[in-house]
């Protein structure tokens, strides 16, 4: 495989609209040659990614724009909000022996997609917050 191919989005604050974000990763990857396992991860990443940054984008500018650029050795996800950001040293680790005890089980997104990424980073600002992703598919 020679050239990255780059897949770029933007998707408006509805239901299960982060499925359009999938739809399209499946189709990079089947088009490359990655296999269902690495699909998988990244499949976990970009929902995080995409439903997180929904969640955050705000009412003025309620979109979100996706970018991934793909080779068959790695995959860079790019997903940036336009909300009102946060500090992202201030998020808690999640502790699953206090989360079982209560019915609030959310909180997950951030650990979720640092352990599973080979780099992970966040940029936020009161104009929005962009997640950057890369995923080793090898």
């Amino acid at each position: 495989m020679g050239e990255p191919i780059t897949m770029k989005m933007t998707l408006p604050k509805i239901p299960d609209i982060e499925l359009v974000a999938i739809e399209g990763l499946e189709r990079l990857t089947r088009h490359l040659g990655i296999s269902d396992e690495k699909f998988g991860e990244a499949k976990i990443l970009v929902m995080e990614a995409v439903v997180n940054a929904l969640e955050h984008a705000g009412e003025e500018n309620p979109v979100v724009d996706v970018e991934f650029t793909m080779a068959s050795q790695e995959i860079t996800i790019f997903v940036r909000d336009y909300g009102k950001g946060f500090e992202p040293t201030s998020v808690e680790e999640p502790d699953i022996q206090a989360k079982m005890g209560t019915t609030h089980k959310r909180g997950w997104g951030l650990k979720l997609m640092k352990s599973l990424s080979d780099d992970f980073r966040i940029e936020s600002g009161t104009k929005g917050t962009t997640i950057t992703i890369i995923k080793k598919l090898l």
